[in-house]
């Protein structure tokens, strides 16, 4: 067997890299996105102003940098699942969020200008979480007992 170096063998071969192209379900995009928050978990990210009060076709357009989304971005394993910017209407549509789970992990009107890493990380973990039944739901359950 002749020795080559990676080099030559990168040359020669053709391989690509998106292959295999592994398709991501939402939990795993989310659970990624807080693994990489809750590596730095003492780093101030940015908020996006006021979500609530945006007209839709500017929130979806809206963005910061360095923002808990743009951690998002900044990996190469959510790029390549389909992450292609880091704008809110972005990481709604790849993270299969509503506007108001974004907000409750996003938005100024929650945490100022700056959130830590480790909060949002949070926040993103409870919509990870088990959903709880609505109130109609727990009301009915008391009744029924």
């Amino acid at each position: 067997m002749k020795h080559q170096t990676l080099e030559q063998l990168q040359n020669i071969a053709d391989i690509d890299q998106a292959y295999p192209h592994r398709i991501m379900s939402r939990s795993e995009r989310l659970e990624r996105w807080v693994e990489l928050l809750e590596l730095s978990p003492h780093r101030r990210l940015a908020t996006l102003y006021q979500t609530e009060h945006q007209p839709t076709s500017v929130l979806s357009l809206l963005r910061s940098d360095n923002s808990p989304i743009s951690v998002a971005f900044e990996d190469p394993i959510l790029r390549a699942a389909g992450l292609e910017n880091d704008t809110y209407g972005q990481a709604k549509k790849f993270f299969g969020l509503t506007d108001g789970e974004l907000h409750n992990v996003l938005c100024y009107c929650h945490f100022g200008a700056t959130v830590s890493a480790a909060t949002a990380a949070h926040y993103v973990r409870g919509i990870l979480g088990v959903k709880r039944p609505g109130l109609f739901a727990r009301l009915r359950a008391m009744f029924a007992s």
